[in-house]
Formats: structure tokens, C-alpha cells, sequence
């Protein structure tokens, strides 16, 4: 097992990076007392439901000394489990300015005179972590997307396109456009197979009528600018620190022209290697 302790400041941007640890399949224990890390990773590495990778969250608010910790991780050699340091940590000012955005109390402020003081003293009491750590991150000037980023850098050894998955949908605009669709597209202007007798009664997925979709120059050159389009775009969203994409397809009942161009951009996405989920959500619904 993987096992990645997960400490630094408070207001550092831990529980952020712990949820970025998440989404890339680590299972994430928050506030874990150093001395019960041994008896985890043991369970882990031994139950039923084995953890291949797994962070825990470490920090002040377990105690002012981690002599604990470094006991812990010793035990965590002994046992042959893997595991590393990742230190959070930002400037004095920028932390500062993060408790006072969210109005949070430090977790000691009630021992010191000012907040600023509770910073200082917990940057020392934190720093034979920080020395034995293998991997800091100063978070200073990194927005929540940068953020993101370096910690799939760090930890994530999937290719960008796997940190990253696309869902296409198709729909129709009579039923209502899908609320968690971040990019809508109208295909209202394709021919309409729904007044050709013999595709009437048929949907996308059927070769008639994807045949019939893309058998014209608006079909052709459309597929043509939405494959390009859509190229363009996906690193893009990679980059920001997307990790979930979700594209609609629309037309007016749900079942011909939508279906055949999300199941073409879906084929199109999947070709570039990222995960692609496709749904048809109204194309089972009577004409």
C-alpha cells in the first residue's frame, strides 16, 4: 500500500490537496491520531477491502508535538508499507488573509495574542515535519486549479487525459436541457429524420439514421468544426483542473440528431484517450 501523511500549516490548503488525493483514488482520513496510522495501514493492508493507496491528515490540532508521528512512520518501515510526506505551506500574510476571508478560528489562537503570532508559533512547531517531509508545496500564489495540478504532478502517474472524464449526453430541448451540462449543443438546424417515414421510428444509434445525419454537407462540415472545437477545448479544461466534463448534445425530441452526433463526438473523445461516458437520456421516449 501507498500511503501518503498529508500535514503543514493550518489554512495551508491540506483538506484541499486531500480531496484532489481523493478524486485520484486515494482513500483520505481526516484529523487521524499519529499513533493509530500503524493499526490503519495494518487493516488496510490486510482486510477484506485492501487500500492500494491511501492519505491521512495530520496536523496541529493532534497535538503540539509529533514525536508520535515520526514513531508512527517508523513502525510504517517496519511493516515494508510505503509512505511519504507531503508538507503544505503558505506565507504568514497569505494565511492570514485566508482566515480572515473565512473567518475560521487557528487552532491556536486562543494560546497566543494575535493571529499572526498563532501562525509563527505553529511554522515552528511544524518544523521537524517539514524537514522530514518528501515533497512541499507552497501554496502562497497557486490558485485552486494550480493546486490541482501540482498535486496530480506529485501523485498521479495517469497520462493527462485520464485525469480528466468526459460524459456526453444526448437530449431533447422539449424535455429540458440537463442541469449538469457544462458545454450545450444545438443540432436543431441538422435535417430531421423524425419526417423521413422509414427513420421515424428509429433513433441515432441505428445506421439509417446516423447514416442520414451525417450524409449531408451540414452534417459533414459540422462534425468536421465541433471535432476541432472540442480538441481544442479538453486540454484546456485539463489544465484548469477540470475533473469532470460534461457534454450536451441537443435536439428537439431527444432520439435522431442528437443521439448520432453524441454517439460520433463520443467515439471522436474516447480516440484522444479520455475516460468517455455516453448517455442518451431521451431517446426511449415516444415520439
Amino acid at each position: 500500500m501507498e500511503l501518503i501523511v498529508v500535514s503543514g500549516l493550518s489554512g495551508a490548503g491540506k483538506s484541499q490537496a486531500a480531496s484532489f488525493l481523493e478524486d485520484m483514488g486515494y482513500f483520505v482520513v481526516d484529523n487521524m491520531p499519529a499513533s493509530l496510522i500503524p493499526k490503519f495501514a495494518e487493516i488496510a493492508m490486510a482486510g477484506q477491502v485492501q487500500y492500494d493507496k491511501a492519505a491521512v491528515v495530520v496536523d496541529i490540532r493532534g497535538g503540539q508535538t509529533f514525536d508520535g508521528l515520526f514513531a508512527a512512520l517508523d513502525s510504517l518501515s517496519g511493516m515494508n508499507c510505503a509512505h511519504k510526506i507531503l508538507f503544505m505551506e503558505a506565507s504568514v500574510e497569505t494565511v492570514v488573509k485566508r482566515y480572515k476571508e473565512t473567518r475560521r478560528l487557528h487552532p491556536l489562537a486562543q494560546s497566543s495574542q494575535s493571529l499572526e503570532e498563532a501562525i509563527r508559533r505553529e511554522k515552528l512547531i511544524l518544523e521537524p515535519v517539514r524537514a522530514r517531509a518528501e515533497y512541499i508545496v507552497d501554496t502562497s500564489g497557486l490558485s485552486t486549479a494550480k493546486l490541482r495540478a501540482e498535486i496530480l504532478r506529485l501523485f498521479d502517474s495517469r497520462t493527462p487525459q485520464k485525469a480528466m472524464s468526459v460524459s456526453v449526453t444526448s437530449f431533447g430541448f422539449k424535455y429540458g436541457i440537463p442541469l449538469e451540462a457544462d458545454l450545450v449543443f444545438d443540432v436543431r438546424f441538422l435535417p430531421n429524420p423524425f419526417y423521413v417515414p422509414e427513420l421515424k421510428h428509429h433513433t441515432g444509434l441505428e445506421k439509417p439514421v446516423y447514416d442520414f445525419v451525417f450524409s449531408n454537407r451540414q452534417g459533414e462540415e459540422f462534425m468536421a468544426y465541433l471535432e476541432q472545437l472540442i480538441a481544442f477545448l479538453l486540454p484546456q479544461y485539463v489544465e484548469e483542473g477540470k475533473a469532470a466534463l460534461v457534454i450536451a448534445v441537443g435536439c428537439t425530441g431527444g432520439q435522431h440528431r442528437s443521439v448520432a452526433v453524441a454517439r460520433a463526438l463520443a467515439d471522436f473523445i474516447r480516440q484522444k484517450g479520455y475516460e468517455t461516458g455516453e448517455n442518451h437520456r431521451d431517446m426511449t421516449r415516444a415520439c
